[in-house]
């Protein structure tokens, strides 16, 4: 059973994997990403974990915040590892490009609303 208690601890891991991202990808290019392997897969390992605890989440607790596309970062995380083989690069560097920041800032917003 999913506790209530645990979704901020969850939302937190989320955070630190985008900071770690964020750390990784700062001043590099989709390219360079690509093509660096380490890199690569840190990124990837780092998405998992987000959708990791996306899903570790309370129901309720999602319900309550329909504005994040649950339902997309927690099937982004089972595609990668489910189905590493077909991963695109460019869906990856999509989600760096365009999804981790508005994430973020939902994130920080949910962990600063009263329990």
């Amino acid at each position: 059973m999913r506790e209530p208690v645990r979704d901020p601890g969850r939302l937190e891991h989320m955070l630190q994997a985008i900071q770690r991202i964020n750390t990784f990808v700062d001043g590099r290019s989709k390219d360079d990403i690509q093509k660096d392997g380490i890199l690569y897969f840190a990124v990837v390992k780092n998405v998992e974990i987000i959708g990791e605890a996306a899903y570790m989440l309370t129901q309720e607790f999602k319900d309550a915040h329909p504005d994040t596309p649950w339902k997309i970062i927690i099937g982004m995380r089972h595609f990668l590892v489910h189905g590493y083989y077909e991963v695109d690069p460019d869906e990856v560097w999509n989600v760096i490009d365009k999804d981790l920041a508005p994430l973020k800032e939902q994130l920080e917003r949910y962990l600063k609303e009263p329990e």
